[in-house]
């Protein structure tokens, strides 16, 4: 019976990822097409503080919460979803690194600046 049930559920998923790519995303229109880096080259990057330091820094207020980089974030690329954001060490201070996956499939890497909450740059 168990057998059956997993069967029934493995063909229904692979049922509806099979329905959702046949263009469900044609009614959305085009995808907003991202703004370049006024820098080429990337930030580089050292660490990224533990979900404990995270809390701290914001919690000293030193830093902006993850929510309002996330609004920020979405200026940029409104109808991403964001995945991870991490609270990382750059060479000017403290940035948060955002992942976000696009309605079409992409994903793109927002960097938001800790401190002021303004977009640094995506890619």
């Amino acid at each position: 019976m168990r057998y059956a049930i997993a069967l029934v559920a493995i063909s229904l998923t692979a049922a509806a990822l099979a329905a959702s790519g046949l263009g469900s995303m044609a009614d959305d229109g085009p995808a907003p097409q991202a703004a370049p880096v006024a820098d080429p080259t990337p930030l580089r990057i050292e660490t990224c503080l533990s979900p404990a330091d995270m809390r701290e820094e914001v919690g000293e207020r030193r830093v902006i919460a993850p929510v309002a980089a996330i609004r920020a974030a979405r200026t940029v690329i409104p109808r991403a979803e964001i995945q991870r954001a991490s609270l990382c060490r750059h060479e000017d201070g403290l940035v948060y690194m955002l992942t976000a996956l696009r309605r079409d499939g992409h994903f793109v890497h927002v960097i938001v600046d800790a401190r002021t909450g303004k977009v640094a740059g995506q890619y």
